[in-house]
């Protein structure tokens, strides 16, 4: 037998960047600063959502849990990778190795459904604000959010559960920095095909789904924006879904590259940089985003500076 199953062997080999050795030291400092600045970023997010009243609201209640899927995503990625980067290259364990799959896989999905949510939340908000507490109620955020979580958790196990049962070859180096799906299904010494259907229809069904929501409420947005008679007042309402869609935008670019197309089409070289974005540099820029272009979130934290902060600071 050529492959050896899930059990057969011990551990996989992230081979990162090796095949830029010179460049290591520069991309482990990019990685390093950026997972900082997420970190930081985001934790942030969550800290003055939840410590401002004001800003209890649906839209940034689906703000906290983007920051916190930012926050996952990037920690279920990032500290291996350094380490590969370190040394070059890095062991993983199987268990480990569809462990971070599954939870990388899992956290897209959920980010890309709470995108569409996100956008609904602020069709709502233009177009039906005087019904907007009513329609966006705690229960009904909560639900939302139980079923975005479902469906990434639950879509990421199928196909966990069945790269698991593939049999793979004696050659364990992953040229890539994480497990990832497509690079996993390319050192199986199984047949792949239903696995690689499973991953474009699936994909294509959640980009299109999310899309769907996004286009739809903003069409629908767009046309009450042009009906508001007042240039201010438009440009106010539009400016409010202005880092929404700066999010969505900078979110499924990558995307198209690395999960629209068929897994020959994309080098080996671009798969790690689309992987780089969701990583390190989307949830990097999702915190400035929302805050640098939000007055409410400048507000919370200079009322959290001098509320909570600055008497701490006076007694040092």
């Amino acid at each position: 037998m050529d492959g050896e199953n899930l059990t057969g062997l011990s551990d996989f080999i992230l081979l990162g960047f090796s095949d830029a050795p010179e460049l290591q030291t520069t991309i482990l400092t990019i990685f390093l600063s950026l997972y900082v600045l997420t970190v930081l970023g985001n934790l942030m997010m969550i800290l003055v959502i939840n410590a401002d009243p004001q800003l209890h609201t649906p839209m940034y209640f689906f703000l906290t849990h983007l920051s916190f899927i930012d926050f996952c995503l990037s920690s279920a990625v990032v500290p291996k990778a350094l380490e590969t980067f370190l040394l070059q290259r890095s062991h993983i364990s199987f268990l480990g190795c569809f462990a971070q799959m599954y939870f990388f896989l899992a956290l897209l999905i959920c980010e890309s459904f709470l995108l569409g949510v996100m956008a609904y939340d602020r069709y709502t908000a233009v177009c039906k604000p005087l019904l907007y507490t009513t329609t966006m109620s705690r229960v009904r955020c909560y639900s939302m959010m139980v079923l975005v979580y479902t469906t990434g958790f639950l879509t990421s196990l199928l196909h966990t559960g069945l790269a698991g049962r593939l049999s793979f070859c004696r050659a364990k180096s992953i040229n890539h920095f994480l497990c990832e799906l497509p690079t996993l299904l390319q050192l199986s010494c199984s047949d792949t095909r239903a696995n690689e259907i499973l991953q474009v229809f699936n994909a294509g069904f959640n980009a299109v789904s999310s899309l769907l929501m996004i286009l739809v409420s903003y069409t629908y947005i767009l046309h009450a924006i042009l009906q508001i008679p007042l240039t201010q007042r438009r440009l106010k309402a539009l400016s409010t879904c202005a880092s929404h869609l700066v999010a969505i935008t900078i979110f499924y670019a990558p995307g198209v590259l690395a999960y629209i197309q068929p897994r020959k089409a994309c080098s080996k070289d671009q798969a790690k940089l689309v992987s780089a974005c969701y990583t390190v540099l989307i949830p990097t820029l999702n915190p400035l985003i929302y805050s640098l272009r939000n007055t409410e979130v400048k507000g919370a934290l200079r009322r959290l500076w001098v509320r909570k902060l600055l008497p701490h600071l006076s007694r040092l």
